[in-house]
């Protein structure tokens, strides 16, 4: 097997492929051009895109050619993939900006150092704009039937449900193979790469390129990632983990590597680090805890640069000790004037989201889980006042994983 695609394998990122064994064969002949493509929807991309990043460090590390495709011309329709009702309408100016953002986002994973492998950016919003219709109806059209359009998931499952399905929407799977055969044209693209939920519209783009140019290309799939506690990735109680600062500090970012379920420690190892497989396998399973904070540093600094994964697990050491000051622990500033609203334990809590729901603060507060500079808080009528703050800052625990420092300004 081809050493790309057998690592492919081996980290766990492989689900289907066309034709693999004619992939393997011309992997093994030269160097290819494959391309991942990623919808501007939001302003950022979150860990849920992280599998399919990675899968474009792999292609670099075996000396293949990556291209992201930021769908600045698709994410005007909307992928209608895994979705139940139909995507908000972003305008103009909020979909070149998101596309902006996750292009600076992904060139922190991707290097640019070797001219053969350096990424390749293109936007679907530049041909996808000024096609005409009567001529992409008869050029592109004609090549899908309606019989097997209906059988994608993406359609099949919103009319089995009864849930409207727009024309917009519909179109969306057209407009994603003609993206592919774009690229071929233009950039010999040979792969496109997607998550298993776009198999559909990957067949459609591989049977696009071999009616109209006559041409073999390939699809390739990684699974869906669900963690061992049977969640979906990338969701957590508090939010999105995003892959931008802005959006979530580098050491909550850290965080939520750190307290990965002992089942999917070594999993994630493989999916989310450059560790070889090998080394991965040779891992001592009795330290688990040093294997999450392994898996914690080498995350944070793959997003967020050496310095950060070391200052985060600085922080977190200081965190998960119960008798610390707090004065390096992450922090949440609220204004002085606050204090004169005579705000409570669970007021400063909610302020703080450490936790949300003011009946579950209560409980904690019950079973003595919540503690004021290490001491703890017995009534939920406790007041904050400025006393309680030691340098302008005060150190807030929800039990022994959970410390924030609340500071006054």
């Amino acid at each position: 097997m081809n050493k790309f695609l057998k690592e492919f394998k081996d980290r766990g990122f492989f689900y289907q492929c066309t034709n693999e064994n004619d992939l393997s064969k011309l992997l093994d002949k030269k160097k290819i051009k494959a391309y991942i493509g990623f919808d501007c929807t939001a302003e950022c991309l979150h860990v849920g895109s992280l599998l399919q990043i990675m899968c474009l460090r792999l292609m670099q590390h075996h000396g293949h050619q990556p291209i992201v495709l930021l769908g600045g011309g698709t994410t005007r329709i909307g992928d209608p993939s895994g979705k139940d009702k139909t995507r908000k309408i972003l305008s103009e100016k909020e979909i070149e900006k998101n596309s902006k953002n996750i292009e600076k986002i992904l060139k922190k994973f991707l290097s640019s150092n070797n001219r053969k492998t350096k990424p390749i950016f293109v936007n679907n919003y530049k041909w996808l704009k000024n096609l005409k219709y009567i001529s992409f109806l008869r050029d592109i059209g004609k090549h899908f039937t309606i019989n097997k359009m209906l059988t994608f998931d993406s359609v099949k499952t919103r009319l089995e449900r009864e849930q409207s399905l727009s024309y917009m929407e519909f179109n969306y799977m057209i407009l994603q193979a003609y993206d592919f055969l774009e690229l071929n044209k233009k950039k010999d693209c040979v792969l496109q790469i997607g998550g298993s939920d776009q198999w559909g519209n990957i067949i459609n783009g591989v049977e696009l390129i071999k009616r109209h140019s006559e041409k073999n290309v390939y699809g390739l799939t990684t699974p869906l990632i669900t963690l061992a506690s049977g969640e979906k990735m990338g969701k957590t109680a508090n939010g999105a983990i995003w892959l931008d600062k802005k959006f979530l500090s580098p050491y909550d970012y850290w965080q939520f590597w750190r307290n990965t379920d002992d089942r999917d420690v070594i999993k994630f190892l493989k999916f989310f680090t450059d560790l070889k497989t090998e080394e991965i396998e040779s891992l001592n399973l009795a330290n688990i805890n040093d294997l999450k904070i392994l898996l914690a540093n080498k995350t944070t600094e793959l997003l967020h640069g050496k310095n950060e994964a070391i200052k985060s697990a600085k922080i977190a050491k200081e965190t998960f000790s119960e008798n610390s000051s707090g004065s390096n622990l992450p922090s949440v500033e609220i204004n002085k004037s606050i204090l004169q609203e005579k705000i409570n334990i669970v007021d400063l809590i909610v302020i703080s989201k450490l936790e949300n729901s003011k009946s579950e603060i209560r409980r904690l507060i019950k079973g003595n889980a919540i503690k004021i500079n290490n001491q703890i808080i017995e009534n939920d009528k406790f007041l904050i006042v400025e006393e309680l703050f030691d340098h302008n800052y005060l150190k807030l625990s929800i039990g022994k994983k959970r410390h924030i420092k609340i500071e006054l300004v």
